[in-house]
Protein backbone atom coordinates (compact mmCIF):
# COMPACT_ATOMS: atom_id res chain seq x y z
CA UNK A 1 0.00 0.00 0.00
CA UNK A 2 1.33 3.39 -0.98
CA UNK A 3 1.61 6.22 1.69
CA UNK A 4 1.97 10.00 1.10
CA UNK A 5 3.18 11.52 4.34
CA UNK A 6 3.51 15.37 4.35
CA UNK A 7 5.15 17.60 7.22
CA UNK A 8 5.68 21.34 7.29
CA UNK A 9 2.19 23.10 7.49
CA UNK A 10 1.71 25.66 10.45
CA UNK A 11 0.52 28.90 10.67
CA UNK A 12 2.70 31.78 9.42
CA UNK A 13 2.19 35.34 9.32
CA UNK A 14 1.69 37.59 5.74
CA UNK A 15 4.76 37.63 4.03
CA UNK A 16 6.38 34.48 5.19
CA UNK A 17 7.37 31.61 3.82
CA UNK A 18 6.89 27.15 4.74
CA UNK A 19 8.23 24.53 3.18
CA UNK A 20 6.16 21.27 2.96
CA UNK A 21 7.25 18.13 2.21
CA UNK A 22 5.71 14.75 0.78
CA UNK A 23 7.82 11.11 1.63
CA UNK A 24 6.52 8.44 -0.10
CA UNK A 25 6.62 5.00 1.22
CA UNK A 26 8.72 3.07 -2.16
CA UNK A 27 9.71 4.76 -5.09
CA UNK A 28 8.28 7.46 -6.31
CA UNK A 29 10.27 7.15 -9.95
CA UNK A 30 6.80 5.15 -10.92
CA UNK A 31 5.20 7.70 -10.74
CA UNK A 32 5.71 9.77 -13.63
CA UNK A 33 4.11 13.17 -12.03
CA UNK A 34 3.63 14.30 -8.81
CA UNK A 35 2.20 17.47 -7.69
CA UNK A 36 0.61 19.41 -4.86
CA UNK A 37 -3.16 20.82 -4.57
CA UNK A 38 -4.86 22.59 -2.23
CA UNK A 39 -8.56 23.36 -0.36
CA UNK A 40 -9.92 26.31 1.24
CA UNK A 41 -12.98 26.65 3.48
CA UNK A 42 -15.98 26.70 1.00
CA UNK A 43 -13.71 25.87 -2.17
CA UNK A 44 -13.02 23.41 -4.35
CA UNK A 45 -9.94 21.65 -4.49
CA UNK A 46 -7.29 23.00 -6.76
CA UNK A 47 -4.41 22.82 -8.39
CA UNK A 48 -1.13 24.32 -6.55
CA UNK A 49 2.44 22.55 -8.80
CA UNK A 50 3.04 19.60 -10.14
CA UNK A 51 6.78 18.44 -11.67
CA UNK A 52 7.68 15.27 -13.72
CA UNK A 53 9.69 12.62 -12.56
CA UNK A 54 12.39 14.36 -15.32
CA UNK A 55 11.86 17.65 -12.92
CA UNK A 56 9.72 19.66 -15.32
CA UNK A 57 7.35 22.10 -13.32
CA UNK A 58 4.37 23.55 -14.19
CA UNK A 59 2.51 25.88 -11.68
CA UNK A 60 -1.01 27.78 -11.18
CA UNK A 61 -0.88 31.55 -12.06
CA UNK A 62 -1.89 32.07 -8.60
CA UNK A 63 1.53 30.94 -7.08
CA UNK A 64 4.00 31.73 -10.67
CA UNK A 65 6.98 33.28 -8.62
CA UNK A 66 6.36 32.51 -5.19
CA UNK A 67 6.36 28.63 -5.33
CA UNK A 68 8.65 25.77 -5.96
CA UNK A 69 8.13 22.51 -6.67
CA UNK A 70 10.79 19.97 -6.43
CA UNK A 71 11.26 15.98 -6.43
CA UNK A 72 13.82 14.16 -5.31
CA UNK A 73 13.39 10.26 -6.59
CA UNK A 74 16.69 9.29 -3.95
CA UNK A 75 14.74 10.43 -1.27
CA UNK A 76 11.22 9.49 -2.13
CA UNK A 77 9.77 12.89 -1.57
CA UNK A 78 8.31 15.83 -3.05
CA UNK A 79 8.78 19.67 -1.75
CA UNK A 80 6.73 22.72 -2.05
CA UNK A 81 8.42 25.58 -0.98
CA UNK A 82 6.75 28.67 -0.42
CA UNK A 83 7.21 32.54 0.08
CA UNK A 84 5.44 35.54 -0.49
CA UNK A 85 2.45 34.02 1.37
CA UNK A 86 -1.00 35.63 1.70
CA UNK A 87 -4.04 34.87 3.80
CA UNK A 88 -5.55 33.83 0.11
CA UNK A 89 -3.23 30.84 0.34
CA UNK A 90 -4.43 29.28 3.37
CA UNK A 91 -6.08 25.26 3.01
CA UNK A 92 -5.05 22.01 3.66
CA UNK A 93 -2.44 20.99 1.04
CA UNK A 94 -1.98 17.78 -0.17
CA UNK A 95 0.32 15.98 -2.32
CA UNK A 96 -0.29 13.37 -5.04
CA UNK A 97 1.46 10.66 -7.00
CA UNK A 98 0.61 9.60 -10.06
CA UNK A 99 0.80 8.66 -13.43
CA UNK A 100 -0.86 11.25 -14.68
CA UNK A 101 -1.81 14.92 -13.04
CA UNK A 102 -4.62 14.31 -10.36
CA UNK A 103 -4.51 10.46 -10.33
CA UNK A 104 -2.86 8.05 -8.10
CA UNK A 105 -2.29 8.23 -4.56
CA UNK A 106 -3.46 11.37 -2.27
CA UNK A 107 -1.80 12.55 1.09
CA UNK A 108 -3.91 12.97 3.99
CA UNK A 109 -3.20 16.64 4.07
CA UNK A 110 -1.60 19.73 5.87
CA UNK A 111 -3.07 22.90 7.09
CA UNK A 112 -1.42 26.03 6.25
CA UNK A 113 -3.09 29.43 7.50
CA UNK A 114 -1.28 32.17 6.82
CA UNK A 115 -2.83 34.74 9.43
CA UNK A 116 -1.54 37.88 11.39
Amino acid sequence: QVQLVESGGGLVQPGGSLRLSCVVSGSIVRFYVMGWYRQAPGKQRELVATCTIHGSPTYADFVKGRFTISRDNDKNAVYLQMHGLTPEDTGVYYCNAGATVGSGYWSQGTQVTVSS
